[in-house]
């Protein structure tokens, strides 16, 4: 016998735990709740695989280096680059490792205080994100912005950012 859907199964009453467990969710709340997960789960692989396929460069390959191109002399501390890509400082590495190959960055000890690591886009890595803005703004904009009205993308934005607070903040 299979447990019934989240939607339907009631929240057991006589552990201790369990009374402070959140409601189950409802009909409604789960079917707009797999949603977001299918979202948020494919639109990540449908730009990367956009990107790859156009640029050679990874989502967060070209986000870093969006980054990097937006900083001062186009540095940033590698620490406050990975917190900004929402990436480990350990994958941030492999990936800058993979991109000073390729010519697009390179690291160097911050001159301020040689405890940290600068990360620094090279004309290299500027030129393959021009070359790529084009055709990736094309496709975020026809899978995102050009599918919803001005306002439900305000809204939607607001609706992220809202819940990013909420990811950052201390008391969860």
């Amino acid at each position: 016998m299979t447990a019934p859907p989240i939607a339907e199964q009631a929240a057991p009453s006589t552990d201790a735990a369990a009374s402070n467990a959140a409601p189950w969710l409802s009909a409604n709340e789960l079917s707009s709740w797999l949603s977001v997960v299918r979202l948020i789960t494919r639109l990540p692989w449908a730009i990367d695989g956009q990107l790859q396929r156009d640029a050679d460069v990874s989502m967060v390959e070209y986000m870093t280096m969006a980054m990097l191109a937006e900083a001062p002399d186009w540095t940033m501390r590698m620490s406050t680059l990975a917190e900004e890509a929402s990436v480990s400082l350990s994958r941030l590495s492999h990936m800058a490792k993979r991109l000073e190959a390729r010519g697009y960055i390179r690291r160097e000890p911050d001159p301020t205080d040689g405890r940290f690591t600068n990360a620094i886009l090279l004309p290299a890595g500027m030129h393959t994100m021009q070359q790529a803005a084009p055709a990736h703004v094309a496709f975020v904009r026809h899978l995102v912005v050009d599918n919803l009205s001005p306002e439900r993308l305000r809204r939607l934005g607001q609706d992220a950012e809202r819940i990013l607070r909420r990811i950052d903040s201390p008391a969860r």
